[in-house]
């Protein structure tokens, strides 16, 4: 199962929020992390993980549909590296 934004958004207004601000926070705090990783700063959240943007460089690749060689221009990507906390966590709970 995965968990949706408004699946968030429901859990934030449990803790009391309006749904309304609930969606705003949630907003925010996505806004945020887009404009961090945006401007290639990492984003570190204590216990949980690390967002990173890193460089792939151009590179040769293949159409799966027509088999024909082309090439891949460079580009950003972003990467999650969970916490050790976290990885325990989940490893636990198997």
């Amino acid at each position: 199962m995965t968990l949706t934004k408004n699946e968030i958004i429901a859990q934030i207004t449990e803790l009391g929020f309006s749904k309304k601000e609930s969606a705003e926070y949630f907003k925010i705090l996505l806004e945020i992390i887009k404009n961090s990783l945006e401007n290639g700063e990492d984003v570190l959240v204590s216990g949980f993980g690390k967002f990173q943007v890193k460089n792939k460089g151009p590179r040769r690749g293949r159409n799966p549909a027509t088999d024909d060689d082309m090439f891949l221009d460079a580009r950003r990507v972003v990467t999650f590296k969970w916490s050790g906390k976290l990885r325990r966590r989940l490893n636990r709970a198997e």
